[in-house]
């Protein structure tokens, strides 16, 4: 009896360790294929995903994702872009504010740029920017720019938040290691939800 009991409590684990890596599997299929496509507009607002910024200076990262938005205002896909990103430790500005002076410099209208700096991870600044692009007027439907790597994640935290939302990402080359750590954050969302994720990360 002991012996049939270790028998299927083995076969039902196995069974569940051979369903977890099933959808681990297809969930990291999934991020890579979203890192590989690119969305334009008409959308109602641009969001730029928060990153890094050293005094006031967009890090690569960072620069990168305004230079892309820049590309998208200039092509007409929005009229508004919504830079995010509170402030990190020992930072003396927001990333918020940062993309804001950077896209300033680039000429775009202060009346075309909306500033979120309060969020410090990515389900927080994407449900600040839905209050801003809803408290414009705009509809619901926002085209979002970020790393290729991050894209499926974004677009799932843009719809648990309501919003209709393409991803147009940056041309910076994901590594296998970033798209493993998306995939994990993805696969945990899916199961508890990403503002559940995001108070316990």
């Amino acid at each position: 009896m002991p012996f049939l009991f270790l028998r299927w409590t083995l076969r039902i684990f196995g069974g569940l360790l051979s369903l977890l890596v099933l959808y681990v599997g297809v969930t990291f299929g999934q991020v890579w294929w979203a890192s590989r496509q690119d969305s334009t507009g008409p959308a109602s607002a641009i969001i730029v995903m928060g990153a890094a910024q050293w005094n006031g200076v967009p890090s690569p990262v960072l620069k990168g994702r305004l230079d892309h938005a820049f590309e998208l205002y200039s092509a007409g896909d929005a009229p508004v872009i919504v830079v995010t990103g509170g402030k990190q430790t020992g930072d003396a500005i927001t990333q918020g504010y940062s993309g804001f002076k950077y896209l300033r410099a680039l000429g775009v209208p202060e009346s075309a740029i909306r500033i979120e700096v309060q969020g410090t991870n990515s389900f927080e600044e994407l449900s600040a920017s839905s209050v801003i692009v809803r408290d414009a007027g705009g509809s619901s439907t926002v085209l979002i720019v970020t790393d290729p790597y991050h894209a499926l994640r974004v677009a799932s935290i843009a719809s648990e938040l309501g919003l209709t939302a393409s991803v147009s990402p940056t041309n910076a080359d994901s590594t296998v290691q970033e798209l493993f750590r998306e995939t994990v954050a993805v696969a945990i969302g899916r199961v508890i939800g990403y503002r559940r994720l995001a108070s316990v990360t």
